[in-house]
């Protein structure tokens, strides 16, 4: 019952705290950009099946693999793309957290 309240406070609520400290001008912005990534999800529609809630989706979907996520910490570099960089890693975190919790629970 404690993982799914963690797992999506990381996704949903955790972003906006830190859209507010680290963003506080345009932290809504920074706040949807944050949420926004969840959009890197939509790989699970081509798993089957497409929700399984002990499957770990680190190295699993090609959006959660160590390419795709080695594409996002190169995101950093340039300014323009910062923010959804950050963003992308914080929801791969939030997932990796989740791996753990499935191992260790």
């Amino acid at each position: 019952m404690l993982r799914p309240i963690i797992h999506y406070g990381l996704h949903f609520l955790v972003p906006v705290a830190i859209a507010l400290l680290f963003y506080p001008k345009y932290w809504k912005k920074a706040s949807l950009i944050f949420i926004g990534a969840i959009i890197i999800d939509m790989d699970h529609l081509l798993a089957q099946p497409i929700f399984d809630p002990n499957r770990c989706s680190i190295r699993f979907h090609f959006l959660h693999s160590i390419p795709a996520i080695i594409g996002y910490f190169i995101l950093l570099f340039p300014k323009k793309t910062r923010l959804i960089a950050i963003a992308l890693l914080w929801h791969i975190f939030t997932d990796a957290v989740d791996c753990w919790m499935i191992n260790n629970i």
